[in-house]
């Protein structure tokens, strides 16, 4: 699509290179933008600048955060014993949008997918390893997509772990398969947490 503009070519581009934004949806939010007043703009771009030069993941989850160490970790009234590991940030904003929970996260980064370039060494399970270690662990809730891909990377988590004293759980599948979970509604979401199950696996050690 020709705009006969390179400057709206650029900006649209740009804005088109965002997840679910289609050219014409591109279109109509540069032409917001345009009818915007030149402050708006401006606090609209240091927004974004801000949160790419001032925010950082934290240091023993990787959650987002504005500090080393998130608030979550942080807070001493979360118990260390429980971890939920989670595909991403937003699968973490979900479950705490429940208020079910009352551990500690762990962010893997990512699921393992062939497909997409990621392989299990390019998600945080070795990071996790050492935290269950560290901090006395004594649970982990697989919270992960139930998808091939998230299946897959939850039995390479639990082999990863068949040495580490830890018992793995398993949200309930009332969540249907291939949902993701920042899409599932609080009360299913939180009751599939308060109905995990011990994680089992037809393939053998």
């Amino acid at each position: 699509m020709d705009f006969k503009s390179k400057l709206l070519n650029d900006a649209v581009e740009q804005m088109s290179s965002l997840p679910g934004i289609g050219q014409r949806s591109a279109l109509r939010l540069v032409l917001h933008l345009l009818d915007q007043s030149e402050k708006e703009v401006n606090d609209f771009t240091k927004a974004f600048i801000n949160l790419k030069e001032h925010l950082n993941f934290c240091d023993k989850c990787y959650h987002i955060t504005e500090q080393k160490t998130c608030e979550i970790c942080r807070n001493p009234s979360r118990s260390d014993e429980l971890i939920c590991v989670v595909q991403d940030v937003r699968d973490l904003l979900a479950i705490e949008s429940t208020q079910q929970f009352y551990g500690k996260y762990h962010v893997l980064g990512g699921v393992i997918s062939p497909m997409d370039g990621i392989g299990p060494n390019d998600i945080k399970v070795n990071e996790l390893k050492e935290r269950i270690i560290n901090e006395k662990t004594t649970e982990i809730i697989l919270a992960l997509p139930a998808t091939m891909e998230g299946d897959t990377t939850n039995f390479y988590i639990y082999r990863k772990l068949q040495e580490v004293k830890v018992n793995i759980t398993l949200i309930s599948r009332g969540i249907g398969v291939g949902n993701q979970l920042e899409y599932i509604d609080e009360l299913t979401l939180g009751k599939s947490l308060l109905d995990r199950s011990i994680y089992k696996t037809n393939i053998s050690n």
